[in-house]
């Protein structure tokens, strides 16, 4: 399998941002930051994972 993790990211940062906006009644706002968080990590493990094959 020779995909990005930033759709695996955004995905788990858009459901947690989700949970967090029903949880304190903003949902508009934790959506974004969830997307927003999802987004950098995944960008980061991508980054990551091609840095420990030898990619740059």
């Amino acid at each position: 399998m020779s995909g990005s993790k930033v759709g695996v990211g955004v995905a788990l940062g858009i459901a947690l941002g989700a949970a967090l906006g029903i949880a304190f009644e903003n949902l508009g706002l934790w959506i974004g930051v969830g997307l927003a968080v999802g987004a950098a990590l995944g960008a980061a493990w991508t980054r990551v994972g091609n840095h420990k094959k030898g990619r740059s």
